[in-house]
């Protein structure tokens, strides 16, 4: 525990300063790493072990999918990396077909995954970035993540007792479940009246509300959604890069879900009227 709070001591300042007084183009630069190094660890977890050149493939074509968000052309940008992916994952295969260290067909699925699925969630934080006050909208996504995850983590060690998923995450209980959706609720609700009181821009607390229930239970969702891979490939993390928390995407395996959903509901029904 001591190492996940060091971490967060240091990333979450870092963070924050990219956020708030860094050009967006840093931001999608950031961005776009934590998506290469994400697919190079999913790649290089479950898939492409025996084939570096995959995983490589997957991290440069991950990267590109934000930079092209950055520049409005997300959906062109993300059909082109498809497209080159399948293509060299297909020649890559029927090269090493009937060998050793062959690609199979579902090695091409989980690549295209990684490549692009996994970066164009996450570049929906580009987006969020790009709107108008900008700076404020892409805190939701981050705050609804992290403290949902810090909420159910700390209330399960405290009183966690029923299992919730023993199968796919035995240390995730009903009452971390609980307590990190009451966490993420409260959060996104208190970060609405920290902009109302400090801008003045209008916010609907009920849709507001909304945004914390709707993201606090996709970022858990997330979270076991990346552990049930981990349990089916039998990996206890994706990486080592960040101590205490596993690989970069242990940490933002649950922004995959959230990003897009704040996104979207913001698309939907606002609940944050940019004055």
């Amino acid at each position: 525990m001591f190492k996940r709070l060091i971490v967060a001591a240091v990333f979450v300042p870092l963070l924050f300063i990219v956020v708030f007084y860094l050009p967006e183009y840093v931001f999608a630069c950031v961005v776009a790493v934590i998506c290469a190094v994400s697919s190079y660890e999913f790649q290089h977890a479950i898939s492409s072990r025996g084939n570096e050149r995959i995983s490589i493939y997957s991290a440069f074509a991950a990267a590109i999918i934000p930079v092209g968000v950055f520049f409005e052309e997300g959906a062109l940008v993300f059909i082109a990396v498809v497209f080159l992916m399948m293509c060299l994952l297909f020649i890559e295969a029927i090269r090493s077909f009937g060998k050793k260290r062959r690609i199979t067909f579902s090695q091409i699925v989980i690549t295209l995954f990684s490549s692009a699925v996994i970066p164009y969630m996450l570049s929906s934080l580009v987006s969020l970035r790009h709107m108008r006050e900008g700076r404020l909208l892409v805190l939701l996504p981050i705050v609804s993540a992290f403290v949902t995850d810090a909420g159910a983590y700390f209330t399960g060690v405290l009183i966690g007792k029923k299992n919730a998923f023993p199968g796919v995450s035995p240390n995730k209980t009903v009452e971390g479940f609980v307590g990190g959706l009451a966490a993420g609720t409260v959060a996104i609700l208190f970060y609405g009246a920290v902009i109302l009181l400090s801008s003045h821009n209008d916010v609907r607390f009920g849709a507001l509300a909304v945004y914390g229930i709707f993201g606090a239970t996709v970022t858990e969702l997330g979270d076991l959604a990346f552990s049930l891979i981990k349990r089916e490939y039998e990996i206890k993390d994706y990486g080592r890069l960040l101590p205490g928390h596993g690989g970069m995407l242990d940490r933002f395996d649950s922004m995959v879900f959230t990003a897009p959903a704040m996104y979207l509901l913001l698309s939907v029904i606002p609940a944050i009227t940019i004055r």
